[in-house]
């Protein structure tokens, strides 16, 4: 668990992967963001791979994007304020993973069951609203969601990133006593419904736990944790650290927030010493397995 990070030169493939993140985050299509810069789709299509040349290209996408210059060059820190520029940018810094750790809330998405997929599009249903209009953006806002963050799992079974996760038991606790719900308004026979495939997710965790999948370890912390998820992106070259408020389980957030990811040596050392503390002292293997089937028993309802 040992590391440390360090802040490292700018690079140009870095600028490209955050201007597509944040194309995405803002709900814009290529051609609309091409339309928009003033760019033809194939220099946009450049621009997305890090073949910027000109500053006052940079400065127009920073404009347009309504993102920082600095964000954008990945100077000091980067701030991500819609869920899905920051599930896009966590897909790409996966892709240039060695291991990702992280603490996650109720689990980590890239070990849940393909059957979660499903269960976390009802409970982001639960958060579209009323007025068709702002309906039909969060569809598409939904719809991009969705899509990055299959691709990220599917990129994860195909690359076999070693992962540590770390997953408090007390949000176990409340997932398996309300499922996952986007709202509480909602009939009894869904909530029920979404408490089962609650159940069934954590016996997932429980399997995983007696027969771990190759490069997956899972730590159970039954101290307290950070109100924040956090990942830590361990790369051949620099390690980066990512704080979100967004949360894909139990009372998701997808909606409001600023994530922030950094290379700073000081947050990604602090975050290192956390992550570290919170492994050593978590339920790990058979043992946690154990408790897991002790909050099965205790709060899930019946399969």
């Amino acid at each position: 668990m040992a590391g440390s990070g360090a802040a490292l030169p700018i690079r140009l493939s870095d600028i490209g992967a955050r201007l597509r993140a944040f194309r995405m985050g803002r709900g814009l299509s290529p051609e609309a963001a091409a339309e928009r810069l003033g760019i033809s789709r194939a220099a946009l299509y450049r621009a997305e791979k890090g073949q910027i040349s000109k500053i006052d290209t940079l400065t127009r996408i920073s404009e347009v994007l309504d993102v920082s210059l600095a964000s954008l060059l990945g100077v000091g820190v980067e701030y991500v304020d819609t869920a899905v520029g920051f599930f896009e940018r966590m897909r790409q810094l996966e892709k240039e993973s060695e291991q990702v750790i992280g603490l996650f809330g109720p689990v980590s998405y890239l070990l849940t069951s393909d059957a979660y997929d499903q269960m976390l599009i009802e409970v982001l249903l639960d958060l579209v609203p009323s007025d068709p209009e702002q309906a039909a953006d969060a569809q598409r806002s939904l719809t991009a969601l969705m899509d990055i963050l299959r691709e990220r799992k599917t990129q994860f079974r195909s690359r076999q990133n070693l992962i540590v996760s770390l997953i408090s038991s007390s949000d176990i606790e409340r997932f398996l006593l309300h499922g996952a719900l986007g709202r509480h308004d909602l009939p009894e026979a869904v909530i029920a419904d979404r408490r089962r495939k609650a159940r069934s997710e954590v016996e997932h965790i429980e399997a995983m736990l007696r027969r771990p999948p190759t490069g997956v370890q899972i730590g159970i912390v039954l101290d307290s944790t950070p109100a924040t998820t956090f990942q830590i992106f361990r790369q051949p070259d620099r390690s980066v650290l990512a704080i979100s408020p967004f949360r894909l389980g139990e009372q998701p957030n997808v909606s409001l927030g600023v994530a922030l990811i950094t290379s700073a040596p000081e947050p990604m050392l602090l975050h290192e010493r956390i992550a570290q503390r919170l492994w050593d002292g978590a339920l790990k293997s058979v043992e946690a397995a154990d408790h897991l089937g002790v909050l099965i028993a205790r709060y899930a309802i019946d399969a």
